[in-house]
């Protein structure tokens, strides 16, 4: 009969006909009772949810509810038997443990930064550990009387016995010898569970094809997700000895003696720079910010290019990868196609125009040193992502494949006010969307260890300002971009404001305009509003907008103006 059921069950659910007519041939038995004897047989199988709801509608709740005390005789046997597989837990080390701290309370201390409550199966567990982690933060004694009035209103407490389970955890004092491997276990265990959670979540999405199919969204939920539970697995928090962080910041001058005295993290290719700051950081978060046509995304771009070649240079004289002044860059452009920041690129390193390069006005000669330059910059560890409308989320995403794919040393993002948050919501609170990216853009600088240099917009209060130079209170948007920052550079371009003042040539003051022009034009100023690593000040750079190429400044009695 069971297998006649099986049979009879894969018909009925593939065409929903009525089975009474040919069932009571096979099997002489009703309708009802044909559906209600397959509710037994398939109680603990897979199917079950499947039959409840085809047979629902059918004969009811009632007569459905009997088959969970109806069993046909040949549902005990071996095929009906199915495992039932259950979440990964250990609800005796959960108790072990928690007897332990009843115990000792001094065990806490050893816990407390790896195991939250949210890690315990059994909810009573973790409701009762978050109580001992309460009284000993205040100090008190946390035992089974001081924790009795917590639970007398418990309801899963009185389940298992009133506040007299306390007393029985706290029984066994052989637990405190295994605490801690109790405390591992537990966690342990909790990443498992979160990782069932992810998969569950991941084989729904993929099924569900009521929605918009995409794939690769999903795909990159599925790392964003399978990352947070990694993530998890190093919440214990590690305490850096004085010893070991002063071996850090003795390789950190190693690094600048090495390289000259005044490079100590990734290059920007630009001397002055460099000498300022020392280069770019490890887990640093740069803003770059200026108001349109300042050049953020040149400079970026020519940051970008330098650290890259500088990291072939150094692999071709034998330097490892750890040890040189260059990276690999990730840039992640939402503003300009990969095209475009190509032919930026080349523009540069060939000296011919962006314009003549777009539009094919090119001699022999020149079109010769433009293949030249694009075949000597296959190999370059330079890598776009132009996808638009990232979120923060997927941009930390994408970074990690890069890292562990392409090992990289640099981030660009151009521009932060392109990405969109992760929360629900849509755009109703913009200020509180940028907080969270900037904040987002800070840990991946920590996470990857790397820096990350994110380009801003300033507000329009610059323009009616009459000098035009930015200040923090510009930056655009939010406040927090300021906070989250270690450094906040400002581009500024006199030049730029300057020649939309210019006056017609017979006019009087037109000489004097031309005497202000040739004396800043093609001069711009790196402006350091804030750095964490030192003095604030600003540089002055010399840029060739025909390229858009930033260079060192060679100007007679300049050196850079620091405060």
């Amino acid at each position: 009969m069971p297998s006649l059921l099986r049979v009879s069950f894969r018909y009925w659910s593939a065409t929903h006909a009525e089975p009474a007519s040919w069932l009571a041939i096979c099997s002489g038995i009703s309708a009802q009772r044909f559906i209600v004897s397959l509710a037994a047989e398939f109680r603990h199988s897979h199917d079950f949810p499947v039959i409840h709801s085809l047979a629902a509608p059918r004969i009811g709740v009632e007569a459905l509810a009997m088959a969970e005390i109806l069993r046909h005789p040949g549902a005990d046997s071996a095929e009906a038997q199915a495992p039932v597989q259950h979440l990964p837990h250990n609800i005796e080390a959960e108790a072990a443990l928690l007897g332990a701290l009843l115990l000792d309370n001094r065990l806490v201390e050893d816990v407390q930064l790896k195991l939250r409550s949210d890690h315990f199966f059994e909810p009573l567990h973790g409701r009762i550990y978050e109580a001992i982690l309460r009284l000993t933060d205040r100090n008190m004694i946390a035992n089974a009387v001081t924790l009795r009035p917590l639970f007398e209103a418990d309801e899963a407490m009185k389940e298992v016995g009133g506040p007299s389970y306390l007393a029985q955890l706290s029984g066994s004092g052989a637990a405190i010898i295994g605490a801690r491997d109790f405390a591992a276990q537990i966690y342990d265990l909790a990443l498992l569970r979160s990782l069932v959670a992810v998969g569950r979540e991941l084989v729904t999405g993929a099924l569900d094809t009521s929605e918009d199919v995409k794939p690769l969204e999903q795909i990159e939920r599925a790392e964003t997700e399978l990352y947070k539970v990694a993530e998890a697995g190093g919440g214990e928090g590690k305490v850096k000895s004085f010893a070991d962080a002063s071996k850090e910041a003795l390789k950190i001058a190693e690094a600048a003696l090495t390289n000259g005295g005044a490079l100590s993290g990734i290059t920007t290719g630009l001397a002055d720079v460099n000498a300022r700051m020392g280069g770019l950081h490890r887990s640093d978060l740069i803003i770059l910010a200026g108001r349109p046509g300042m050049g953020k995304s040149s400079l970026a771009t020519n940051i970008a290019l330098n650290a890259a070649k500088r990291l072939l240079r150094d692999m071709a004289d034998g330097i490892e990868p750890e040890r040189s002044a260059g990276a690999a860059v990730a840039l992640f452009s939402l503003e300009m196609s990969a095209d475009q920041l190509a032919t930026r690129i080349l523009a540069e390193e060939s000296g011919i125009p962006g314009t003549q390069i777009r539009t094919g006005n090119m001699n022999l000669q020149e079109f010769r040193e433009f293949a030249r330059i694009a075949g000597e910059m296959n190999n370059l560890p330079l890598y776009i992502d132009d996808t638009p409308g990232l979120t923060i989320a997927a941009l930390r995403t994408r970074a990690r494949r890069l890292k562990r794919q392409k090992n990289i040393g640099l981030v660009i993002v151009d521009y932060l006010q392109l990405l969109s948050g992760t929360s629900k919501g849509g755009g109703d609170n913009r200020v509180q969307e940028i907080s969270e990216i900037s904040r987002g853009l800070k840990q991946l600088a920590k996470e990857l260890h790397v820096p990350v240099m994110a380009l801003s917009q300033l507000s329009r209060a610059v323009e009616q300002r009459e000098d035009k130079r930015p200040q923090l209170s510009d930056l655009r948007e939010s406040g927090s971009i300021e906070q989250d920052a270690d450094m906040v550079w400002f581009i500024y371009r006199g030049d730029y404001y300057l020649a939309a003042k210019q006056p017609a040539d017979d006019h009087p003051d037109f000489p004097t305009w031309q005497e202000e022009m040739s004396r800043i034009y093609g001069i711009a100023e790196l402006i350091i509003a804030k750095q964490r690593h030192g003095a604030t000040g600003k540089v002055k750079l010399k840029f060739d907008s025909r390229i858009t190429k930033f260079s060192d400044l060679v100007e007679e009695g300049y050196s850079p103006d620091l405060h």
